[in-house]
């Protein structure tokens, strides 16, 4: 669901986008305003950025490789961090030295005045369908969480992309129009720069966003605590295991969770009886989490004394740790020589 409703959003962001950026730069010729110049430059920069998002989602279907076994599923996470990378520099810093361009040498709008005007409330009205589109298909995965958290927390990173870019454009827009009409009303060139500067700043603050959250997809995160929960309840729930001993979790991309873990399991009669336990415990696991579809279970023994020494290993068949003593001479109760 939530793959699909990404591309709706990102598609229906690229048709606004697109049809916005054609107007913007015509009212900019007719024109010469800074902010409308902007602003176009942030609808093609946008424009942009959807079709990386779409072009990683579609390269992050291929299958796995030797080199790549567990897939391509980051690469939307890759191609997400690129369009942060985009917005900093296409929008923001052009929309900045524009600014500063136009501060140095403040010019009245004197021809064509209702166009920019026009134009961005025109863009206004486009810019909302775009951003209502994409908070309905977030709105389906995002449950109860505030939007804050759901940007911060989606595993999936083009819902929360679109809805920035979508956000920051409208938010944009308005500070456009503010310089624009009072450009017009006052006759000073200085409020098209200062609505100009407006946007720079905002795009630059939603791109510095953007790559830190994607920064963190990227480097790896592991599943969230209610689903932590659902596979601790599901591995422990039958008579198959007694705990667990450890248990770590990554997202291998957006819609695909891989989970490892040791376990501690009874005393078995026979090794096929052992791997009818581990199947049970593995189809529980997907059934409460289906993203969870990489598992890797690891039978052993508990050991409360290995417990209480702090290997991290709890199990009577651990491997004893090298003593630091000695300098790692003394293995497994040998002197070294």
């Amino acid at each position: 669901m939530s793959a699909n409703g990404g591309t709706k959003a990102i598609i229906a962001a690229l048709a606004a986008n697109v049809g916005i950026a054609v107007t913007k730069f015509v009212a900019f010729l007719l024109t010469g305003s800074s902010s409308m110049l902007a602003e176009s430059i942030h609808s093609v920069a946008d424009s942009g950025n959807q079709g990386l998002l779409l072009l990683g989602g579609r390269r992050a279907k291929r299958e796995a490789t030797p080199e790549h076994p567990f897939g391509y599923g980051r690469e939307r996470y890759i191609y997400a961090f690129i369009v942060a990378i985009v917005l900093f520099s296409v929008g923001g810093l052009f929309a900045l030295y524009e600014a500063y361009h136009k501060a140095q040498h403040p010019e009245p709008i004197t021809s064509w005045q209702w166009v920019p005007v026009a134009v961005l409330v025109i863009a206004i009205g486009m810019e909302s369908f775009s951003f209502r589109t994409a908070i309905n298909e977030s709105n389906h995965i995002r449950g109860n969480q505030s939007w804050v958290r759901f940007i911060r927390r989606a595993k999936a990173p083009e819902l929360p992309v679109v809805l920035l870019e979508d956000f920051g454009a409208l938010v944009g827009l308005v500070f456009a129009l503010f310089g624009v009409g009072m450009t017009l009303i006052t006759g000073d060139g200085i409020w098209d720069a200062a609505g100009t500067a407006m946007i720079g700043v905002l795009l630059v603050l939603i791109a510095i966003t953007l790559a830190v959250e994607t920064k963190s997809l990227l480097l790896g995160e592991g599943a969230e605590r209610h689903d932590l929960a659902k596979i601790e309840r599901a591995v422990t729930e039958g008579p198959e295991v007694e705990r667990i001993i450890h248990m770590k979790t990554l997202y291998l991309g957006p819609e695909e969770l891989m989970v490892a873990a040791k376990i501690a399991v009874p005393a078995c009669e026979s090794a096929e009886e052992l791997a009818r336990g581990i199947n049970a415990v593995e189809a529980r696991i997907r059934a409460a989490v289906p993203v969870a579809r990489v598992i890797y279970l690891e039978p052993d023994i508990y050991s409360a004394a290995a417990d209480r020494a702090g290997t991290g290993q709890a199990a009577h068949t651990a491997v004893p740790q090298p003593d630091a003593d000695t300098g790692g001479d003394e293995v497994a109760g040998r002197p070294g020589s």
